[in-house]
């Protein structure tokens, strides 16, 4: 009686199990277990971009692509216009996702420049010139002539100018008309960027020398907004010398 009485337990105390202990190991296994991450398979894939034009688009859309997938891996190919990436399958699929919404085709516009002028307010020439300006790429149209101009002589014995003497050094001016414009998208319509530069040899001598012409230059840059198939007046200026002016006016069509 009295052994038994020495392995009897004490009134109030709480007996556990001779396998608590492994049950309070065993979930902190199986959490351990199941708490270790496994990476996704990864596969490997080029995307062909149908109408990039330019590098700043191909640049564009990767760093689109590398800001949404940082766990991905892309290369840019400007000479293929191509993205290769690696990564995982549900990285590829937003990838193809986004490049659709990216790439798409640009907007092509015909923008006809009107150069109007008119001498006491009648009309005395008109001239148009059309380009066809695809969206975010300029465009340039030139037209002129280049005139001599005399320079000097190689004949040091010689001080006099004459129209035309012995070992003359001429260079070449550039009379012409530049146009050049950039058409960018915006929400309110279309953003035109538009120089115009027009130079013209004046009626009168610079009075440098009898052979010497005075060019005059004419200057017109800067950004307006167009309505498709409205007109728009870009600026206008008085000719010296009389009552000429000159008028300059854009309008812009979608082609497609």
């Amino acid at each position: 009686m009295l052994a038994l009485a020495l392995f009897a337990p004490r009134a109030g105390a709480q007996t556990q199990p001779a396998v608590s202990k492994a049950a309070e190991t065993k979930p902190c296994t199986e959490a351990k277990i199941s708490g270790e991450t496994k990476s996704a398979p990864e596969s490997y894939q080029i995307f062909y971009l149908a109408n990039v034009t330019q590098q700043n688009d191909l640049t564009d859309i990767s760093t689109a692509l590398r800001n949404m997938l940082p766990q991905a891996r892309l290369y840019a190919m400007p000479t293929q216009n191509a993205i290769t990436m690696h990564g995982t399958a549900e990285d590829i699929q937003l990838a193809k996702k986004m490049i659709a919404e990216l790439d798409l085709p640009k907007k092509i516009y015909r923008l006809t420049y009107t150069i109007t002028e008119t001498d006491g307010g009648k009309r005395t020439g008109t001239q148009n010139f059309a380009l066809i300006a695809v969206t975010d790429q300029m465009v340039l149209l030139k037209q002129g002539s280049r005139v001599p101009v005399f320079v000097g002589t190689n004949d040091a014995k010689s001080s006099k100018q004459v129209a035309e003497p012995a070992g003359a050094q001429m260079q070449y001016q550039d009379v012409r008309l530049t146009i050049t414009a950039t058409a960018e998208g915006s929400p309110e319509g279309l953003r035109l960027r538009s120089k115009i530069e027009q130079s013209s040899l004046a009626e009168e001598k610079s009075g440098v020398g009898a052979q010497d012409p005075e060019i005059r230059q004419t200057v017109l840059e800067g950004f307006s907004t167009l309505a498709l198939g409205k007109p728009l007046v870009l600026g206008s200026l008085d000719l010296p010398g009389g009552t000429r002016k000159r008028e300059i006016e854009v309008v812009a069509e979608l082609v497609k």
